[in-house]
């Protein structure tokens, strides 16, 4: 049995789970997510703890019975904590502004990158060049702060770029000075 999926999800107060045979869906104080069911997994809720069984030991079984617990336990954490990642911009005259529904990039190229904010997370700016992008839905944060990222991935000489706040950027030797420079 997987040992992941065997484990049982604690259900805190103020959170109901509704289980089919096709779709789980979690409600709680931050909102609602949706997750369709795996075909041989099978969700049942027992108290206050949700259980997360298969039918078989076929092998799409198995390796589907960790991913559905771990797939119900972020939607549980979702609605009552919330997920965020945080990016830092660095770099010279490198600047972050957010309008409304927009992110203002300037990060040097010779015109301002203007992206919009998908309705479901919610993005903000600590101390001028912090991005901290928050939402309900784990791989919907994980996704748009992967997609702001790519506009200026660190470079690995100055590390100019940016950047996940705990990401290690492992830097380059620059040019070595040349020999006997005539």
């Amino acid at each position: 049995m997987s040992r992941v999926g065997k484990q049982p999800i604690q259900i805190p107060s103020g959170v109901t789970i509704t289980a089919t045979d096709d779709n789980i869906s979690v409600t709680g104080p931050k909102g609602t997510l949706e997750q369709f069911g795996l075909e041989g997994i099978k969700v049942s809720q027992e108290g206050e703890e949700v259980h997360v069984s298969r039918t078989s030991d076929v092998k799409e079984h198995r390796s589907r019975h960790g991913l559905m617990r771990t797939l119900i336990a972020n939607m549980v954490q979702g609605v009552t904590e919330g997920f965020e990642k945080k990016l830092e911009l660095n770099g010279v005259g490198f600047r972050v502004n957010v309008s409304g529904k927009t992110l203002t990039l300037t990060v040097g190229f010779s015109h301002d990158i203007e992206y919009k904010i998908p309705e479901d997370v919610d993005v903000s700016i600590e101390d001028n060049n912090i991005i901290v992008v928050t939402g309900i839905n784990k791989q919907r944060v994980g996704q748009i702060a992967a997609e702001i990222r790519s506009f200026k991935k660190p470079e690995p000489y100055k590390g100019k770029g940016i950047k996940y706040i705990d990401e290690h950027i492992i830097r380059k030797a620059g040019k070595s000075g040349g020999e006997g420079a005539a």
